[in-house]
């Protein structure tokens, strides 16, 4: 794995333990959100990744969460966060976004902004059998995203297309852990787990 996503890494671990210390909620980051019903609609690669859920056309119901990472008013620059949960043949899978930029090394950076459509990344790259990919949504107007990925610092590829359906009432029922549920296919590296688990497993408690 890139030594830039380790760097990214540390970062989101540090910024997540110090919100954590000073607010005690059991969500420290993206404490509220909206929760809707999604399709999402896989046109498949035009270059390989060895992952078929990329690669691959197909159709997937999802759950999907909009949030703030932070919880600022509308009206103030926050991290947008995007969180996807596909339901699969073999159970569910969580991928999550937030807001970065999309160049060589802002793709590994968080960005606060007023614009929820701005671009998202995964953060942090997962492992596939031909090696790194990082995954980004766009927001496409109409409550869809186009979703992309690339490697560690090539260019994107779309691969599939998100569309939001009907609201949910319960927001508060529906908690995404990537750790746990992963889409088949897209592992996460050792160092990632490493660096994400503490925060998860505190957060498993509260449930």
């Amino acid at each position: 794995m890139p030594d830039i996503s380790r760097l990214a890494g540390g970062a989101l671990a540090t910024a997540t333990h110090a919100l954590a210390t000073v607010r005690t909620a059991a969500k420290p980051l993206h404490p509220s959100g909206k929760v809707f019903h999604g399709s999402l609609r896989r046109l498949g690669s035009t270059a390989s990744t060895g992952v078929a859920w990329l690669d691959e056309p197909g159709t997937d119901d999802v759950e999907v969460r909009l949030s703030r990472a932070v919880g600022l008013p509308d009206a103030l620059p926050d991290i947008h966060g995007l969180a996807v949960r596909v339901h699969g043949p073999d159970g569910p899978g969580d991928l999550l976004f937030a807001n970065t930029g999309t160049r060589r090394l802002t793709r590994y950076l968080l960005t606060a902004t007023r614009d929820p459509g701005r671009p998202m990344t995964t953060l942090l790259p997962y492992r596939t059998p031909t090696g790194a990919v990082l995954l980004r949504a766009d927001g496409a107007g109409d409550g869809s995203f186009e979703l992309c990925w690339a490697r560690p610092s090539g260019p994107w590829t779309a691969f599939a297309t998100l569309q939001l359906g009907e609201r949910q009432d319960d927001s508060a029922r529906l908690s995404f852990d990537p750790l746990l549920h992963r889409v088949p296919g897209l592992e996460q590296y050792d160092a990632v787990v490493r660096l994400r688990e503490p925060a998860y497993r505190r957060a498993r408690r509260t449930r």
